[in-house]
């Protein structure tokens, strides 16, 4: 059969020959047939088992004929809200609607709905009522179980039960969809799909949690009135996230109802990782979205090779774990390579490999042999608070892949975009990797991700103490300088993360003075579902330690803390000016080079936005940069050494 897309309506079934399908998927998103889309990666592997499936991507809500334009499944609806949290793509921190959506043709904003997978299934149900529906995607991982959500400032039932749902196919999904496909088409009831790793599902027959010895979590009506319970909840939670340690959990609504949760998953192989990204993409978005500008998030993909999957990182604000897991899956070199030559042979290619990486870039391997057969530490990191003793710091693999793509015909430069360890890095005994990144792999400025400064920030963080940074923020100077090299580094920040008060912020704005930077850009922390540091901002708990955390929820407090981030910006100074009287820092407002701003009204004008190195070059022109840049060997090895 000739490469094609899969079918998005009658006409698409008919020239397959195909009467009825069996899974009929529907998507937040529009239909992208590209590996880095779970509902391509889904689909496609579901029709590489012999399955036929249909898309249905962005279906009118308002409309319940929508979801029938391809007809009733034979095995069952597959949803999901896309490649993000339908509310996440909907709203910014501070809870505005966002004007674009890049998942959607043409950027336009509006063709999905909030809370997607629940409108989705209900939709399903009003038409379909016994119809199997499995949901799936980050949406429906990351709110299996009860959890709280940050735009209606509740805790909400696991979406299982508001999307009328039968199963959920948690994390990355290729085992347990084919499994459930399986099960369904040789006839056993959704209701009796009771034993698929990766999947919850929900039953009123207790014998089943007697049967697998399942571990019980505080009921709903427990976690929505207790902060301390939704903590000690989502703190077992944290502990059962690994596929070889974790148990059975079940959650109790009104003593009747039970939400089940299997165990993860297990990690595919790399010759099962090698099948999923191998398989007839299309590699682009359906030729009917042409007319309307194409899809926008196909930009940032289509020439990124996808190499790794999970993270052991642990970052506390990072959903990684809940989703993708902790346990380093990998791609092999051949089947990168194929697919780089795939990108090479498109007419729109122009020599440059965007991005070769994953979660973090430079995990190629699990962090310790152990984890192969006995899965990662339950309550223990592998980086923080410091690398454990039995981590492999070893780059070699991921060079010897980056050099095969820089060797192929066509390839001009192969970029690194999608984040680094910095303390990984330093953990290795040798700087090839280092050097490599600098000669090879950096395109002006290499992108890392410190967040903070303040150490009481970075332990809620999950992220390595300030000195770690500053040796990478060296180390990583003098390998350019022995280059010969002018490139940069852009540190990404957040501001009102848990733990964070007006102190700590004037903190990291101190430090920015030191090192002569403003940032363009700020993150505000967003409590987003199913991470630590949403637990956090929840309950006022550490659910790891249950220890108290401040939390800030006031936004003028907010925006305090990111106005002292952007300190010399004029319209901050208000925000800023408050901020230090509030606590007792007024020594900073004055003429000495140790103030973060000036005193008002004295004729004076206010600090200019000067750029170090470790940003981004001055946009005041080329004269500035070339300043810059003849100053940079003299400063950049004491600038992190001041405080």
């Amino acid at each position: 059969m000739t490469k094609d897309f899969l079918p998005v309506c009658k006409e698409d079934m008919k020239k397959r020959g195909i009467d009825r399908l069996d899974f009929v998927y529907i998507s937040g998103d529009a239909y992208v047939d590209h590996p880095s889309f779970g509902t391509a990666i889904i689909a496609r592997t579901l029709e590489a088992h012999g399955y036929s499936v249909g898309i249905i991507a962005q279906p009118d809500w308002k409309d319940p004929d929508s979801i029938t334009v391809l007809g009733e499944p034979r095995l069952g609806f597959l949803v999901s809200a896309g490649n993000m949290d339908s509310m996440v793509n909907h709203y910014s921190v501070s809870k505005k609607r966002r004007t674009e959506d890049a998942y959607t043709p043409g950027g336009e904003m509006g063709k999905r709905p909030d809370y997607a997978v629940v409108v989705y299934g209900n939709l399903i149900r009003q038409t379909y009522k016994h119809t199997p529906m499995i949901i799936g995607g980050i949406e429906a991982s990351l709110r299996r179980m009860g959890h709280y959500d940050y735009w209606s400032g509740k805790v909400k039932r696991s979406i299982l039960l508001d999307a009328g749902a039968d199963l959920i196919s948690y994390g990355m999904g290729e085992h347990s969809i084919v499994e459930i496909a399986d099960a369904l088409n040789a006839g056993i009831d959704i209701s009796d799909i009771t034993f698929v790793r990766g999947t919850v599902f929900k039953t009123r027959n207790k014998g089943i949690l007697d049967q697998v010895n399942a571990l019980r979590l505080p009921d709903f009506e427990e976690i929505r009135s207790d902060k301390t319970m939704y903590a000690k909840s989502f703190g077992i939670q944290y502990q059962n996230t690994d596929p070889f340690v974790a148990k059975t959990l079940y959650e109790t609504y009104d003593q009747k109802l039970f939400v089940v949760q299997n165990p993860p998953a297990l990690p595919l192989t790399q010759e099962e990782m090698d099948r999923t990204y191998d398989l007839p993409y299309m590699r682009t978005y359906h030729p009917m979205y042409e007319a309307a500008g194409g899809v926008p998030a196909i930009r940032e993909i289509k020439f990124s090779l996808i190499s790794n999957r999970g993270c052991f990182g642990g970052c506390s604000f990072c959903a990684l774990t809940f989703h993708q897991g902790r346990m380093i899956q990998t791609r092999s070199h051949e089947s990168i390579i194929a697919e780089a030559k795939l990108l090479t042979e498109d007419p729109e290619f122009k020599g440059y490999i965007h991005d070769v990486g994953g979660p973090t870039a430079n995990f190629r391997h699990t962090s310790c042999e152990k984890q192969k057969t006995k899965g990662v530490c339950p309550n223990k990191q592998c980086l923080f608070p410091a690398p454990c003793k039995n981590l492999n710091a070893d780059h070699s693999d991921y060079i010897a892949l980056l050099r095969k793509l820089r060797a192929l015909p066509k390839v001009k430069k192969v970029f690194i975009r999608s984040g680094i360890r910095f303390d990984y890095l330093l953990a290795d005994k040798n700087d090839d990797f280092l050097r490599e990144l600098c000669e090879h792999h950096v395109s002006g400025q290499l992108k890392v991700a410190p967040e903070h400064i303040s150490q009481k920030v970075l332990d809620k963080m999950g992220k390595p103490a300030p000195d770690v940074y500053k040796k990478f923020v060296d180390k990583y100077y003098r390998m350019n300088e022995r280059l010969g090299k002018n490139q940069f580094l852009v540190p990404y920040l957040m501001s009102s993360h848990p733990g964070a008060s007006l102190k700590e912020a004037i903190e990291l704005a101190e430090y920015l003075r030191d090192i002569h930077y403003m940032p363009q850009q700020v993150q505000d922390f967003y409590p987003t579902p199913s991470t630590i540091s949403t637990c956090m901002y929840y309950t006022g708990l550490d659910p790891r330690t249950m220890e108290p955390v401040y939390v800030t929820s006031n936004p003028h407090e907010k925006a305090m803390q990111r106005a002292l981030m952007q300190y010399r910006n004029p319209n901050n100074y208000e925000l800023v000016k408050e901020a230090l009287e509030r606590e007792g820092r007024t020594d900073l407002i004055g003429f000495g080079k140790e103030c973060l701003i000036r005193p008002r009204n004295t004729g004076q004008k206010l600090h200019q936005n000067k750029q170090h190195p470790v940003g981004k070059k001055s946009s005041t022109g080329k004269a500035a940069g070339k300043k810059h840049a003849a100053g940079k060997k003299k400063t950049i090895r004491n600038v992190h050494k001041k405080k």
